[in-house]
């Protein structure tokens, strides 16, 4: 099981106690609430005033979003290889001037070739800039204290949509969709840009030694019987979780509440998962890496069929979103885990990227397959039913994922 101790900065002695570089926790914090509050959530803010205002579909500016989500998983296998071999200095550099590049792309996009074009481009920036890259160089940084290291970062990556979600909202009230975008992406020059040049420049560590004949290589592990179940798992819990996600507020306007009431309740459960990954330390420490798989998808599951069930009162719906809160901020660490509580640090950030890949597309897909669901089902409660039975199923998958360790 994962140890939750945390060694002292400085640098490498050659005893075995590896260099904690002191700027590098707090550079991923600033830069993991920047790049998703720019590049991820102010599009949700601004995409109903670029469909006002240049005339094109929500269906095809939302698929344009989608298809960012799409490649970032996809390129994050190669970023994950790279991370491994090099360090992410040059990988997370790289990737915050392609976000700055793909926002102003965006921003001047003439037409929706464009507008596709520049969201592609952001696909590439996600990938090298999120969270897989940031959990890669802390594990690799921080072994075998990296669990209070990514639960920090986390936490921090939270904060995005409270500090960005408003302040785009705000700037968007005095300004164009266009010069707002242009805005947002020089606040991510000067944030994110120099933290990962300057932060990262720490001699990137060596991937800890182990015998070639108790640990497997990379190609084995991912042909191997748990890791397949495990990324089935994830897929299934990811488009399960995103699908409800995107349709809570859909679903209390049907049930007779007020779209204030519905971001309300959408927004606690963001509030939610942050304090649910203050508790996954704890969580850690009394439950081996397969019970608490199989415990956090459960439970995801249970919080999904709740609100299939559950009219009201709203306080009680309330309650049942921050509680569903707690269980995605969990989540976001297991799978954040879930490699080396398996096979190690060696290779995690390719093997991550390879594990994280499905559930990204799922959770890119969710939204459009949710809206396609909904009406045959007879409407959004169906619909959470639903969700709530693939979450079960992933937990059931996910009971096979346990890795067997050669006596």
């Amino acid at each position: 099981m994962t140890e939750l101790n945390t060694a002292t900065s400085g640098a490498a002695t050659g005893t075995g106690v590896r260099s904690r570089p002191r700027a590098v926790l707090p550079a991923l914090c600033a830069t993991q609430i920047t790049s998703w509050g720019v590049v991820y959530y102010a599009f949700p803010v601004l995409n109903p005033e670029i469909t006002a205002a240049t005339g094109w579909s929500g269906t095809a500016t939302m698929a344009a979003f989608s298809l960012a989500l799409v490649v970032s998983g996809i390129t994050g296998i190669r970023v994950g290889k790279i991370i491994d071999h090099r360090g992410p200095r040059t990988v997370m550099t790289a990737g915050s001037a392609a976000g700055v590049l793909s926002l102003v792309l965006v921003a001047a996009a003439p037409n929706l070739p464009v507008f596709f074009t520049g969201w592609l481009l952001a696909g590439l920036a996600m990938a090298a800039t999120f969270y897989q890259p940031a959990f890669a160089a802390l594990t690799r940084y921080f072994a075998p204290g990296h669990v209070r290291a990514l639960t920090i970062v986390t936490l921090a990556g939270g904060l995005a949509s409270t500090v960005f979600a408003p302040l785009t909202a705000t700037l968007a009230d005095h300004l164009t969709w266009r010069t707002t975008y242009l805005v947002l992406a020089a606040v991510l020059a000067a944030i994110t840009i120099p933290a990962h040049a300057l932060a990262l420049r720490a001699p990137w560590p060596p991937a800890p030694s182990t015998p070639t004949d108790v640990v497997p290589t990379p190609h084995e592990v991912v042909r191997s019987r748990p890791f397949l179940l495990l990324a089935l798992a994830f897929l299934l819990s990811a488009f399960a979780m995103y699908a409800a996600v995107v349709t809570l507020v859909p679903l209390l306007l049907e049930r007779g509440y007020t779209t204030a009431q519905a971001a309300w309740a959408l927004g606690l459960g963001g509030a939610g998962q942050t304090l649910g990954r203050t508790l996954y330390a704890a969580l850690a420490r009394r439950t081996n890496a397969t019970t608490r798989t199989v415990v956090l998808i459960v439970l995801g599951a249970v919080t999904t069929a709740a609100f299939a069930v559950t009219p009201g009162p709203y306080g009680l719906l309330i309650t049942v979103s921050v509680l569903a809160g707690a269980v995605r901020g969990n989540l976001t660490l297991l799978q954040a885990t879930a490699i080396t509580d398996r096979w190690g640090t060696t290779h995690y950030g390719r093997l991550s990227g390879i594990l994280s890949a499905p559930a990204q597309t799922a959770s890119a897909l969710a939204p459009f397959a949710a809206a396609l669901l909904a009406p045959p089902l007879g409407g959004t409660p169906a619909l959470f039913a639903l969700l709530a039975a693939l979450g079960a199923a992933a937990a059931l998958v996910a009971l096979g994922t346990t890795v067997r360790t050669p006596t």
